[in-house]
């Protein structure tokens, strides 16, 4: 089996996400950690932090997948940018000792032109002066489509980011779908050879989440559109095959498609059918 769900608004606090998503049928969901675009975050009330611990416990969700601000940019070449970047994610990375146990998800950033063995120095470097040996969370580098000058757009460069960090055993993967389609893989046609290049590079030991998305390009087009499941260019057939491959399952499957919240109650419910 695998654990389903999809991004959640924290805006009613935490405990009422875990409650949305109950009602959704789902069993896992993913938050930004502050307003995707930067700013501030959410407080944590402690009550309502141990509330919601206490509902993930009792419903045995799957971890969470909270995801950091698009805005955060570990490896710019502005230093503000920079320095604003390593703030958050040291920030954020604090506040997620209130939920233990789950993974903290962020796009590795954008080298803005100082190339990529540069930004795999630098992301390496923000993450060895914010992870502790004592830290409860999992930091996740989300694979990513390769636009611009993104970084993580080969499962090489992660691994690179990965090997030049001296806590790496805090750290892991989160496979989107859409993701690794755009930059290349071909999760579609060859699903079983995608996965066996990432245990070669990376150890599919290291994938812990995957965000569940088709997508609206071809293979190869570097261009990140989400689609709704089976209306995009890996299809519904694909898509299922990856829910259920082995190599996959107990892991929190995140629904990051373009759709409100009867969308996403029928694309998990869709999702649930194929385990029965």
């Amino acid at each position: 089996m695998i654990y389903i769900g999809c991004h959640l608004s924290v805006t009613n606090g935490y405990e009422a996400m875990g409650k949305k998503m109950l009602d959704f049928g789902g069993n896992t969901f993913a938050y930004f950690t502050r307003n995707p675009r930067g700013g501030k975050s959410k407080e944590i009330i402690p009550e309502d932090a141990a509330a919601l611990n206490q509902l993930l416990r009792e419903n045995r969700f799957g971890a969470l997948v909270a995801h950091g601000s698009y805005t955060m940019n570990l490896c710019a070449s502005n230093p503000v940018t920079k320095a604003n970047g390593l703030d958050m994610l040291q920030k954020d990375i604090d506040r997620m000792e209130a939920f233990p146990g789950n993974f903290y998800n962020f796009h590795p950033g954008a080298h803005t032109g100082q190339g990529a063995d540069k930004g795999i120095e630098l992301i390496a470097e923000a993450l060895n002066s914010v992870l502790f040996p004592q830290m409860q969370t999992t930091v996740l580098l989300e694979t990513m489509a390769g636009k611009g000058t993104e970084m993580g757009r080969s499962f090489e460069e992660l691994r690179a980011i990965i090997d030049r960090v001296e806590l790496s055993d805090k750290l892991g993967v989160c496979f989107d779908t859409c993701h690794v389609w755009d930059a290349g893989y071909d999760i579609a046609g060859d699903l079983d050879g995608v996965l066996q290049r990432f245990d070669d590079v990376i150890g599919l030991e290291r994938l812990y989440a995957v965000h569940f998305n088709d997508s609206k390009n071809p293979c190869g087009s570097h261009k990140d559109r989400h689609e709704k499941l089976g209306e995009g260019c890996i299809g519904m057939e694909a898509m299922k095959r990856i829910a259920l491959h082995p190599a996959l399952q107990n892991k929190p499957f995140i629904l990051e498609t373009p759709n409100d919240d009867s969308g996403y109650i029928k694309e998990i419910r869709t999702v649930l059918s194929w385990m029965k």
